[in-house]
């Protein structure tokens, strides 16, 4: 009997948390029947670390590009920096990217000067894109609406209502879970998945971030994404390896993987 085929479409295991059991948390990945990892950069530096990663172990593919806690920080020729990673083997998406407006560590017209040259970037490759937002639903919406046209995409760690869920499916996006979604309180999310066409669902664990219940507040992993797909199975009242496989699918038309 094959191994269920478990994917975490957003990870950032090039952390500092995993320097010290790396290769320990990708065996625990696999024998939990994790098959694919999508590794994410953040910046120029995560970014050339995911694609190093995706390089070295078979599993992973790599997704680059700058998010907007970053924007202040980058040198002039960033974009080409991102193009530049972006063409390398295993590379499946330009991201995260998009706005933040919890942190707000660059002025709003920077983030979304970047988010845009990112999206027009993504169009250029041919390449789907993640998005980051934050605080930010509206003006991620308008962004997405206005410069998104003709791409794919993924809404990373989705935290909105049902409302904002329609928004990005309307614009032809899928929706990404992670921890939150386990927690007993998040009834919006769970609306959500409910609701959210099947074609469109994702798993991811943001790792080292937002550990899923009953986890809550440990370092997370790969592994773990196992306890995400079982509640987004409970919520839509179907089998577990019926939701698995479609999530596979979903991940493999836009990932390419």
């Amino acid at each position: 009997m094959k191994a269920t085929p478990f994917i975490d479409t957003h990870a950032h295991l090039g952390s500092v948390q995993f320097d010290a059991d790396r290769g320990a948390v990708l065996e625990r990945a696999a024998a939990a029947g994790v098959m694919r990892i999508v590794e994410i950069g953040y910046d120029l530096a995560t970014s050339r670390a995911a694609v190093a990663l995706a390089a070295q172990h078979e599993p992973i593919y790599a997704v680059v590009g700058v998010q907007p806690n970053h924007v202040a920080e980058l040198p002039d020729d960033w974009l080409d920096q991102v193009r530049a990673l972006a063409v390398q083997p295993k590379v499946v998406a330009i991201g995260e990217i998009g706005l933040d407006y919890y942190w707000k560590a660059s002025p709003a017209a920077q983030q979304e000067a970047c988010f845009r040259a990112q999206l027009d970037l993504a169009r250029e490759l041919g390449l789907p894109v993640v998005i980051h937002s934050r605080d930010a639903h509206d003006d991620t919406i308008r962004v997405l609406r206005d410069a998104a046209y003709g791409l794919t995409g993924v809404m990373h760690s989705f935290s909105g209502d049902w409302r904002y869920a329609e928004h990005c499916l309307e614009i032809g996006f899928s929706l990404s879970f992670s921890g939150p979604v386990t927690f007993p309180k998040a009834v919006d999310l769970h609306e959500v998945v409910r609701r959210t066409p099947l074609d469109r669902l994702l798993t991811e664990t943001d790792s080292p971030y937002l550990a899923p219940h009953p986890l809550r507040g440990k370092r997370n992993e790969p592994a773990n994404v196992r306890l995400i797909a079982e509640r987004l199975a409970a919520l839509r009242g179907m089998p577990l390896d019926a939701l698995v496989d479609a999530v596979w699918r979903n991940a493999k038309a836009i990932f390419g993987l």
